[in-house]
């Protein structure tokens, strides 16, 4: 993976597919009514769930599809807007208003947003890693490292 001894930078399609894909499979989350579109994590593989967060300025509520892991009853994603430069809306948005909404295969969950740090984020990272080598590849086509963001049950949320 390496060439003159450096570390190959992998490469990602052009920004509007990344785009067109996101729709897509959104789209096909409408169309289906939640039918289609969401999947458990495995052993090898991250699953996707929902996300609906409040807006930073607008207070509306805004929905994005993301990839996601489990660790004990939290749930953990990558803040890395398809690998491109700058914070994804749905990250600023849950900077801002910590509470939200996940949608999952098996139901609802409201949960707080926060970003992992220390040893939390290095063990969160290495376990991302182990369903996908490639992501510190990926991680450095971003000018500022990718947060890992934890999605813990609301206290206030009944079961």
């Amino acid at each position: 993976m390496s060439v003159n001894g450096e570390a190959k930078v992998p490469k990602l399609p052009p920004r509007w597919f990344i785009r067109l894909a996101w729709r897509v499979h959104r789209g096909l989350y409408r169309v289906f009514r939640g039918r289609v579109g969401l999947w458990q994590p495995r052993t090898d593989r991250w699953g996707t769930l929902r996300l609906t967060t409040t807006g930073r300025r607008s207070g509306e509520q805004r929905s994005v599809i993301v990839a996601y892991l489990e660790d004990g009853p939290n749930l953990f994603t990558l803040a890395m807007n398809g690998w491109g430069e700058g914070e994804p809306a749905w990250w600023l948005n849950l900077q801002t208003h910590p509470d939200a909404t996940v949608d999952l295969v098996d139901g609802r969950r409201l949960v707080r947003g926060h970003a992992a740090a220390g040893d939390e984020r290095v063990r969160l990272w290495a376990r991302w890693r182990e369903i996908d080598p490639k992501i510190d590849a990926f991680a450095t086509l971003r000018p500022s490292e990718t947060a890992v963001v934890v999605l813990e049950p609301r206290p206030d949320a009944v079961s």
